[in-house]
């Protein structure tokens, strides 16, 4: 496949983190995601052109989690996502605050746990691409 014959899209995800110091992670479901490696990932998903960056994070906070963005978050990380032929994927990572009680969508995660950064250093579990945002020495959570 020709890199020019790949469509473009661009995520947003978020590290949120609550009052404790701990960053919320929600565990993909297997039926949704069959083929992911690293269960445990930070809320977040694709936007929908012709809205602004954060109205698709606040939905995609909102719609995953129950919660409402608070704030303004700050963008800590742009990547190249290439995990399905065909793609390109942007994904624009965030650190933010929201606020409410976690009510997840079961049809894309089956649980969600508030970590600290630590915790997640030592996790095998997570999404590759936050992975590598995690053990980046620039980007200090």
């Amino acid at each position: 496949m020709n890199d020019h014959d790949k469509t473009l899209q661009v995520g947003v995800k978020a590290f949120l983190k609550n009052t404790e110091g701990k960053f919320l992670f929600v565990h993909r479901s297997s039926e949704k995601y069959p083929d992911v490696v690293g269960r445990w990932d930070i809320v977040g998903g694709r936007i929908h052109p012709g809205k602004p960056l954060m109205e698709n994070l606040a939905r995609e906070i909102r719609e995953e989690t129950g919660l409402e963005l608070f704030g303004i978050p700050k963008l800590v990380a742009a990547q190249d996502i290439f995990r399905s032929a065909g793609y390109h994927i942007v994904r624009l990572t965030f650190v933010g605050e929201a606020r409410g009680e976690v009510r997840l969508d079961m049809s894309e995660h089956n649980a969600y746990r508030w970590y600290t950064t630590e915790e997640l250093k030592k996790c095998d579990d997570i999404d590759v691409y936050v992975k590598e945002l995690l053990h980046d020495p620039v980007l200090k959570l």
